[in-house]
């Protein structure tokens, strides 16, 4: 048996390829609405950041400004309309969570996407093996950074943080992984900006692709 108690991963550019559907979004949007089409390239490192940074970078509409609850209204309609269609789990993904199922490790999803959207995208893809928990971004007082939703997965999963990493793909999940007491692992297949580099979020490990974790998974935690 594996020596760690459980994993928790980031939903968006951890464990599943998610910009095709939000940056398609973005692009319906700006396409209903008479305005430029942003490229998928450009918008792509801002899929992690949902709403906020999507029409950030393709409108330069923040959440301050008046206009964006209409515009973020309007986003999350069409993203629900387009029922996760061309999301995917990252390859590798599923031979992981197949590793983990084996092994009995529970695994489990801390994300700061609504439980509702959330589950409509685990449904679509219809996981062979499904996670022991899911906490969202409406699930507890905090979102991601705050270390709130990953200490609730923890108590839900009945697991030692220290023996329960977080995989992310953003500075936020490095902060709220060691925030709760759980080791901060960085996926480099996410969706991560230029000038924010992985190397500067102090994580404990960067990996670039799922199948290395399969080897520091067989390695025991540090206690």
């Amino acid at each position: 048996m594996l020596p760690w108690e459980a994993i928790l991963f980031d939903l968006d550019g951890t464990l599943v390829d998610t910009a095709p559907d939000l940056v398609g979004a973005v692009q319906d949007l700006a396409r209903a609405r008479g305005l430029l089409i942003p490229e998928f390239s450009r918008l792509r490192p801002w899929a992690s950041h949902g709403a906020p940074g999507l029409l950030g970078a393709a409108f330069g509409v923040m959440p301050k400004d008046p206009q964006y609850p209409v515009l973020r209204a309007s986003f999350l309609q069409i993203y629900q309309q387009r029922g996760h269609r061309q999301s995917r789990l990252f390859p590798g993904m599923e031979e992981l969570l197949g590793h983990l199922d084996r092994e009995h490790i529970p695994w489990g999803i801390v994300t700061n996407k609504s439980v509702a959207l959330s589950q409509e995208l685990l449904a679509q893809l219809a996981l062979p093996y499904p996670p022991a928990v899911l906490v969202g971004g409406d699930s507890t007082a905090a979102a991601k950074p705050s270390p709130i939703p990953v200490q609730a997965a923890l108590e839900l999963l009945n697991v030692k943080a220290q023996h329960c990493p977080l995989l992310g793909d953003d500075r936020r999940d490095m902060i709220a992984a060691q925030g709760a007491g759980c080791p901060a692992w960085a996926a480099l297949w996410g969706y991560w900006q230029a000038e924010d580099p992985p190397e500067s979020w102090e994580a404990q490990r960067l990996f670039h692709r799922p199948e290395e974790l399969l080897s520091v998974l067989r390695s025991p935690p540090m206690s």
